[in-house]
């Protein structure tokens, strides 16, 4: 079919859908007919539409693969939470939690008792390991196996016999083991001992909800990170815009109209979207086989987890053709395309502001109903804040191509290369906005989310009281291993410098269910110094705590001559409770906070005065300061409590505590905020050779009349440098009016954290800095006198 047949009428009995339809297919085979020129424009688009696609294909399957990752997490729960100690069988399995950490990365260990034939094995595990022998997973394997696992094979000194299969993890980067073990009987009254039946989830084991603000953080991160890809895609289906335009006027030439023109563009289009969905499905495919291989904040998904949701790759699939063609028509709407050229190269009309501003007025309309709405008042309506958010963000979209024109309209003097590129954008402004929107929005959006974690992270971090001056870690060692002991080992490991170690455990007044309990802390003078002020002190010597609510009960309960017992039992757990006849001439002592802030009440009792047989029932608690100086020192201190006590319990002490929701959350930002960026770097990119490819000729030109070709780099330089700096001015003033309505919404104070401000704007500086610096080698071979030749 010639394009002169294109603007004849149809036969009798087909309608203008037809005529529509054929237009479009007639822009399609020209999009891959026409030449190098066509089908180099459609690789362009169909890359630039393919990375979106890729992204927007990696979001949909973002929340399967986290489903995944808790279904089996649930899987293997070994903890019923129910408190009571389950009767031995013939299919119980004693599991004990040997959880560490390694250079910052959790480790997650279990020691597996088997106690019958029927003994459930937990997920991934193909056998019991016997007593010494364990099964890890593949990642954990690999760094035992590598140099730098040397320290943690000293912790973990079981043989590997085998790995844990894809079924047992709920990543692939995690670090677990299943070790055999004997024994573990003896601890089942312990807190992280306990016998099971079956591994699964349990009742008493159901996260909570997120709470509304949570709720609107996560609404905001998902608009925040999928607008700029609808962004970039609408943008990556303009490109070659120009070329295009010219070639609709030979087309009007021969006898096509205006209207089958504009379909034979929407059809060039939808062919370069229709090829983008075929790549961003390889770039998917590609991208999800690399998914094992990366792992961010101890966050690792298995490749087959990444499944998008059918119905939403339908949407995508049906949406970005659609699009495509939608914003085709749409640029279209202002151009008069003639046979002989195209009304664009006169002086484009100017542009209005008035409409622009309705789009970020109507959503700060939608999101100003929604202010107060916080933990407090109820929760959002989620829709609402989506519009709000999504129309004032689109609205940098719609006010950037005006500010960039308003601006360049009134710059002219400087350099040869400012006035070059100062006279192409005053031509050429609207490609030059549509090059930068994306990077705005996303700073504008990064922006905002900054200012609201900022402003709720106080609500999900809780300080503590650890005194990190006096201690920077608190191990406890169960079991029967002495005090003495504790402190000789720990105290001679390398890069400890200080050691406090106390022995802890209770009293009561009945050897079973107790009615009255208090704390009991065993040590030396010195060591018992550092949980009470004590007057005066030698060995022998009993100190009764006065002071806080447990005063009068503890000076009623330890009263001369009567009997309490060390260890008392209580219903479903298994206790050797010692009778004490309290002496008389006890001392007392006043309350001081331990290294963790906790003021004690009860007994402190140097080693002299305890009665034999009482120590079976004390934990050995262990306050570590570390020598800074040394590189693992923690490490150290980690590997030593594991020889004392394979179920020690080992804590890093930290100023604060930051909610688990919360910390997912961020985490989730950081990885899809990571991902927007590699987009935004790559579209950009593609986005800046395209507009160099059309402006070969010019290049090519100016070079041939003795341009320097410094001053022409300098001149793409400044081509991109000013629509990103007002791009970014705009997004930071939009960006800073979200963050202060979200602010408002969940009830909290509006204050600028302008270091997050100054970084997101840095960050997106930096990215097209990094997009121009590698523009200019291609920019090099343009600017050669054979790119005038012509055919």
């Amino acid at each position: 079919m010639t394009a002169r047949e294109a603007g004849r009428d149809l036969p009798p009995g087909r309608g203008r859908e037809w005529t529509a339809v054929r237009d479009l297919a007639m822009g399609m085979r020209f999009a891959f007919a026409g030449g190098r020129e066509g089908w180099t424009r459609a690789l362009l688009t169909a890359v630039g539409v393919g990375l979106g696609v890729a992204l927007l294909l990696l979001t949909t399957a973002i929340p399967s693969a986290l489903s995944e990752r808790d279904r089996r997490g649930s899987a293997r729960d070994d903890f019923t939470y129910s408190g009571k100690v389950l009767p031995k069988a013939d299919d119980t399995l004693i599991v004990a939690h040997t959880d560490t950490t390694f250079h910052g990365t959790d480790v997650r260990g279990r020691l597996l008792q088997r106690e019958g034939a029927h003994a459930p094995l937990p997920p991934g595990v193909a056998a019991f390991p016997a007593k010494g022998e364990m099964v890890v997973s593949p990642a954990l394997k690999k760094l035992l196996a590598s140099g730098s696992g040397e320290l943690l094979r000293d912790r973990i000194p079981y043989r590997v016999v085998g790995t844990i299969a894809h079924s047992g993890l709920v990543g692939p980067a995690e670090l677990a083991y299943y070790a055999g073990a004997s024994g573990l009987e003896h601890r089942l009254s312990g807190g992280n001992v306990e016998r099971i039946d079956y591994f699964g989830p349990s009742p008493g084991n159901r996260p909570g909800g997120l709470d509304p603000v949570l709720i609107l953080l996560v609404t905001i991160i998902f608009v925040v990170l999928l607008l700029p890809v609808g962004v970039f895609i609408a943008a990556a289906v303009r490109f070659g815009g120009e070329r295009r335009d010219r070639r609709l006027a030979a087309l009007r030439l021969v006898g096509a109209d205006g209207r089958t023109a504009r379909r034979i563009a929407g059809g060039e289009a939808l062919a370069g979207a229709l090829l983008g969905l075929v790549l961003g499905t390889a770039f998917f495919l590609t991208g999800r086989q690399l998914a094992a291989l990366l792992q961010v904040r101890d966050i690792s998904v298995f490749p087959s987890d990444l499944n998008p949701s059918p119905a939403l790759v339908l949407l995508v699939a049906v949406a970005v053709p659609a699009a495509a063609v939608l914003v085709t028509l749409f640029a279209l709407r202002g151009v008069v395309i003639e046979p002989l050229g195209v009304v664009r190269t006169a002086k484009p009309p100017r542009r209005r502001l008035w409409w622009r501003l309705l789009l970020p007025l109507a959503g700060l309309a939608l999101l100003y109903p929604m202010i107060g709405q916080g933990n407090d008042n109820g929760n959002f309506n989620q829709w609402m804040v989506i519009g709000g958010t999504v129309l004032l963000l689109v609205g940098v979209t719609a006010l950037l191509p005006w500010i960039v024109e308003a601006v360049v309209a009134r710059l002219n003097s400087g350099p040869v290369s400012w006035q070059l590129a100062v006279r192409r954008l005053q031509l050429s402004s609207g490609s030059a906005a549509r090059m930068v929107n994306g990077i705005a929005v996303a700073v504008a959006g990064a922006v905002a989310l900054q200012m609201l974690f900022a402003g709720v992270e106080h609500d999900y971090t809780k300080w503590t009281r650890n005194d990190l001056e006096r201690a920077q870690m608190e191990i406890s060692v169960h079991g029967d291993v002495p005090l003495s002991e504790a402190d000789r080992a720990l105290a001679g490991t390398k890069g400890v410098s200080r050691v406090t170690a106390l022995s802890l455990g209770s009293v009561g007044d009945g050897p079973k269910d107790p009615d009255h309990e208090l704390e009991v802390a065993v040590g030396s003078c010195a060591q018992l110094s550092e949980v009470a002020r004590l007057p005066s002190c030698r060995d022998g010597d009993i100190f009764r705590i006065t002071g806080g609510d447990s005063g009068s009960e503890t000076k009623s309960l330890v009263a001369a001559g009567r009997t309490v017992y060390f260890d008392p039992a209580y219903s479903g757990t298994s206790s050797h409770p010692v009778a004490w006849k309290v002496p008389a001439g006890l001392k007392t002592a006043a309350q001081r906070e331990d290294p963790t802030g906790y003021e004690r009440g009860g007994l402190l009792i140097t080693p002299g005065a305890l009665p034999a047989g009482a120590t079976a029932g004390l934990i050995e608690k262990v306050y570590v300061s570390l020598d800074r100086s040394v590189a693992d020192a923690a490490e150290y201190a980690r590997n030593t409590a594991a020889r004392l006590d394979p179920l020690a319990d080992v804590f890093v002490l930290t100023s604060s505590k930051q909610s688990l929701q919360f910390r997912s959350i961020r985490t989730g930002l950081f990885v899809g905020a990571t991902c927007v960026l590699v987009l935004i770097g790559a579209s950009l990119l593609v986005s800046q050779l395209e507009q160099l490819r059309e402006r070969r000729k010019l290049l090519s030109s100016l070079v041939a009349f003795g341009t320097r070709r410094r001053t022409l780099s300098l001149s793409v330089l400044w081509q991109t440098a000013i629509p990103i700096a007002l791009g970014l001015l705009l997004a930071s003033v939009v960006g800073l009016t979200l963050g202060a309505v979200l602010l408002k919404m969940t009830g909290t104070s509006v204050s600028v954290d302008w270091a997050s401000v100054l970084s997101m704007t840095g960050i997106g500086a930096a990215v097209v800095l990094a997009v121009t610096l590698l523009s200019l080698p291609p920019l090099l071979r343009l600017m050669r006198p054979d790119g005038l030749r012509t055919e």
